[in-house]
């Protein structure tokens, strides 16, 4: 086959109409073989004719989409000096769109013998790789456009796109589990219905099942072991292969944003799937290993790892850098993705060995004009030294707040030191944020997440029950900050079950109804559970999995989220740009936000410090939101005060006086979600009976 030089950019597999050009970075190679593999798996391998700013490429004519293909890098193999080089093995295109099979764990994809590191194993690895696939890149997008809703509009829905849809009665067996399945009507009506603005998919991109994992029966259910930065996740897509996951995942994309719903991708960038210096060699480290992991200065066959994984990107090397922006812009660009949550993002930050807010990373992000636009999420935190970084990312980022987390769960099981702490959380934490000019949206506020129990076990067990994933239950958070309601797992008291009920409730109201931007683990609000398992990181199964059927059972708590994300959605109260000050706003003599005691006077710094001080009043002022509307109009709205009681008694709360407002409605009421109580209305200095754990939203009529 005759082979053309080709250009050295872009990096990947390009196809133009024509012909396909291929282009691979590597300065450790001093050879790179192109290697095709017809339908019958026979391979022809080319040799890359030219090297252009350390860029192998080359141009084949009539090399069409759905090729499948690999790469063999000759090089030095000498891993003391961090080279790793091994024409033995079939790499996998960094660049590659798309990828078809997965890996059948054998001693060939590894470059040494087993028992023996120091050897060297050549052995061909290509019977037991997947390939990379030639994608056609063409798709009719419509008039597809970014909805760009803005962060305080927004409210996220994490999700798994398998455990969501795979055992949905009502969506087609064929598509359940699939990208097709999560952008099937029936799931798109439920979204909208429930008022989510956004999912945020957990990850997405081509990841690796680890070989520990298979040899348990298990699978890497969750997905933070990326092997392909650019190719949609094949095991999600309904198509048999030759790249239509890509097409399928575009559709999926253009159908969420059809419902006004963004799509916002959770990626892995700090580590591979390749793992520690005993790992297999499946793609960059056969490439160019110290331009693309960090090694151990010291003795360069190690890794450097702050993410627990076995390795961590090389952040400080221009071609990683340039795989991960070019990799993000692709998924903007060309998959129209509105945004992402970069997983263990502080391992990002790390140029040398402390975490710096001003690494090369967030330099190249801050100016890049596609990138620096859309929805930037950290998890603030890595494994490394000083790696819990909440509130220490730059202005244009947001940020996973797990300080909120804490502070929510340690409130409502009537933990009473941190009060003060529950009380910035609630109004968007301007202790984390307000000093570098953040605003109440940098706090991404979630109370469950993927990672740890679901809420339905945050209120069920106080211990991890973790025996499934077959680590002996070492594995998984062990302080999980939740409470059983009187008894471990699942039980048939009565009173212990309307008592967690209610406890859901307040969780999720807390959360809706807080400053910054709320996200809701996927089937939280349908009860569902995991038995107590609080690391299903491996568990493909209905362990982890939706239960729609059981989820019938739920209605009351999904029709009180509802309720909830429209009254969030209708008060612009609950969504305010700039934090409180607790001076007097605007034309009202009331300050913006005000907490009294349960006897309606203005708490004092001892009251917060003091059990009884947690049945509190929390009064917002409608008219005290200082920010204006697109028009430059006065944004004003209905006032409204928020009656928590976490403790383990009923109490008489009495109301503030006529200044704050005469005439309150109930507008939401934890112990009454269907608000089938009578009394609908309070007037100001009267009495209000909040049940014990629970939380009353009032709303001022006059």
């Amino acid at each position: 086959m005759h082979i053309w030089p080709g250009n050295p950019y872009p990096l990947g597999a390009t196809y133009d109409g024509g012909g396909t050009n291929f282009a691979l970075f590597s300065e450790a190679a001093t050879r790179v073989e192109l290697c095709l593999f017809d339908e019958d798996g026979r391979e022809t391998r080319i040799d890359l004719p030219e090297r252009e700013a350390l860029v192998w490429h080359g141009y084949l004519p009539r090399v069409v989409p759905g090729q499948r293909y690999g790469y063999r890098v000759h090089g030095p193999y000498d891993p003391s000096r961090g080279l790793r080089c091994n024409p033995g093995k079939l790499l996998l295109d960094p660049y590659a769109k798309a990828i078809d099979g997965d890996y059948r764990w054998d001693p060939a994809l590894f470059s040494y013998d087993f028992g023996d590191i120091g050897s060297y194993n050549d052995a061909d690895s290509a019977p037991f790789s997947p390939r990379s696939v030639v994608i056609n890149p063409y798709f009719d997008w419509g008039n597809d456009r970014p909805l760009k809703i803005p962060m305080w509009e927004t409210v996220i829905y994490e999700a798994h796109v398998k455990g969501m849809t795979i055992r949905h009665p009502n969506i087609p067996d064929d598509v359940r589990g699939t990208y097709s399945g999560l952008a099937h009507p029936v799931m798109i009506k439920y979204l909208k219905s429930l008022g989510v603005t956004a999912v945020e998919l957990m990850p997405v991109h081509q990841f690796v099942h680890d070989s520990g994992l298979v040899e348990r029966g298990l699978t890497n259910y969750w997905g933070y072991n990326t092997i392909g930065f650019f190719a949609p996740h094949n095991g999600y897509s309904s198509f048999a292969g030759g790249g239509g996951q890509v097409q399928e995942f575009k559709a999926m994309v253009k159908a969420l944003h059809q419902a006004g719903i963004e799509v916002i991708l959770d990626v892995v960038y700090n580590h591979t799937a390749e793992g520690n210096h005993l790992g297999p060699t499946l793609s960059f480290r056969g490439i160019d290993n110290p331009a693309y992991y960090r090694l151990v200065d010291q003795d360069r066959q190690y890794y450097y790892d702050t993410t627990g994984t076995g390795n961590s990107l090389n952040v400080r090397h221009h071609e990683s850098l340039r795989l991960i922006m070019d990799s993000l812009r692709y998924w903007v660009t060309e998959m129209h993705v509105d945004g992402f949550r970069f997983d263990l993002a502080a391992a990002l930050a790390r140029e040398f060995h402390e975490v710096d807010r001003l690494a090369a990373f967030f330099d190249l992000v801050n100016q890049d004009p596609v990138v620096s636009q859309v929805k930037l999420i950290a998890e603030p935190w890595d494994v490394g030294d000083g790696g819990y970084q909440v509130g220490g990312f730059p202005p244009n980022w947001t940020e996973w707040n797990g300080k909120y987390r804490d502070s929510v769960r340690d409130f409502w099981r009537g933990e009473p030191a941190g009060l003060g702490e529950f009380a910035s959380r609630f109004t968007g934490s301007s202790d984390l944020y307000q000093d570098d000019g953040r605003r109440p949206i940098a706090s991404i506020n979630f109370v469950t997440a993927h990672d740890g129990f679901t809420l339905h076990d945050l209120v069920s067990y106080n211990e991890k029950h973790n025996d499934a994933n077959g680590e002996g239950n070492r594995d998984g958070e062990s302080h999980n900050r939740s409470w059983n309601c009187g008894t471990e797992g699942e039980t048939e008291d009565a009173d212990i079950i309307v008592l967690r009920e209610r406890q859901k409730r307040n969780f999720l109201a807390t959360l809706l109804l807080s400053q910054g931007v709320p996200m809701i683990a996927h089937g939280d609000e349908l009860g569902r559970t995991q038995r107590g398992n609080n690391n299903v990181y491996c568990q493909d199964s209905e362990i982890s999995w939706v239960d729609w059927v059981e989820a019938r059972n739920e209605d009351v708590l999904t029709g009180f989220v509802r309720r909830l994300l429209k009254l969030r959605a209708d008060h612009p109260i609950f969504r305010r740009r700039r934090f409180f000050t607790g001076d007097p706003a605007g034309d009202s003599k009331l300050p913006d936000i005000a907490w009294l005691r349960r006897d309606g006077q203005v708490m004092t710094e001892a009251d917060w410090n003091t059990r009884s001080g947690m049945t509190m009043t929390v009064f917002l002022n409608g008219h005290g939101i200082p920010e204006r509307d697109a028009l430059g109009e006065e944004i004003r709205d209905d006032s409204f005060l928020l009656l928590f009681n976490p403790l383990d008694e009923d109490v008489a709360v009495t109301l503030p006086d006529r200044d704050y407002g005469r005439t309150w409605e109930v507008s939401a009421n934890t112990a009454d979600p269907l608000l089938a109580a009578r009394r609908k209305t309070a007037r100001a200095g009267g009495q209000f009976t909040v049940t014990r754990h629970s939380l009353v939203v009032l709303r001022c009529r006059y």
